[in-house]
């Protein structure tokens, strides 16, 4: 069973860690890893970036895909 702390998850943090967005995207989640990656690319305009980017990475590590 997948879920939080699957090597799936961990992986998926991993990639957020060094693109916001792109965990989700493994994941199969690709409007949240667009919104993510767009936000945190605005954002790191004003030095707020870190925000998405840390929101981007809990998110892919704490994914729980729905059950069937």
């Amino acid at each position: 069973m997948e879920g939080q702390g699957s090597a799936g998850n961990v992986l998926a943090a991993l990639c957020s860690f060094f693109i916001p967005g792109l965990g989700q995207l493994l994941q199969g989640r690709l409007l949240l890893a667009a919104v993510q990656f767009v936000a945190a690319a605005v954002l790191w305009i004003i030095w707020l970036g870190w925000i998405i980017h840390l929101w981007s990475v809990l998110d892919a590590a704490f994914f729980k895909p729905p059950v069937p």
